[in-house]
C-alpha cells in the first residue's frame, strides 16, 4: 500500500496511509502516515467499534488537510484497549498448536503449487 501511495503522490494525487506497521511504512517514505498502535490488520480500530473507526478516519482526513511537511507521521490517540497485554499475546503461537499450524501451512503451499502447475491461482 505504501508503494501505491508513493506512486499516486508522484502523479499528483494526495494520499494518507493508515497503518499499524510503523517501521515498514515510514521506511517506504509515504507523504502522510496515520499510525495506529493496533494489531496488524486493524488500522482503523476495533472491529464493530464504529465510533473509534469514525474518529480514525477523521484523524486521517485532518492529516490529509493539515500536513505541511513531507513524510509526516501522526499517531492516533485512540488505544486498542486499556489493557496493553494484547501486545504480548498478539499472533503468539501456543506450542500445542504449532504442529497443526505447520501441517496447515504445508497443505496450503501444496495446494498453491498444484494450482500454479494447472495455471490457476489458489
Amino acid at each position: 500500500m505504501s508503494l501505491v501511495a508513493r506512486h499516486l503522490e508522484e502523479n499528483g494525487i494526495p494520499t494518507v496511509v493508515i497503518g499499524s506497521a510503523r517501521d515498514i511504512v515510514e521506511e517506504c517514505g509515504v507523504a502522510r502516515f496515520l499510525f495506529s498502535d493496533f494489531p496488524l490488520g486493524n488500522p482503523c480500530g476495533v472491529p464493530y467499534d464504529r465510533e473509534m473507526q469514525h474518529d480514525i478516519v477523521g484523524f486521517a482526513l485532518d492529516l490529509l488537510e493539515g500536513a505541511t511537511l513531507p513524510r509526516t507521521t501522526v499517531q492516533t490517540p485512540r488505544m486498542w484497549s486499556e489493557d496493553t497485554s494484547w501486545k504480548d499475546n498478539y499472533a503468539r503461537i501456543d506450542p500445542a498448536q504449532a504442529e497443526t499450524l505447520r501441517r496447515a501451512g504445508e497443505a496450503r503451499r501444496a495446494a498453491q503449487a498444484k494450482a500454479q502447475a494447472r495455471g490457476q491461482s489458489a
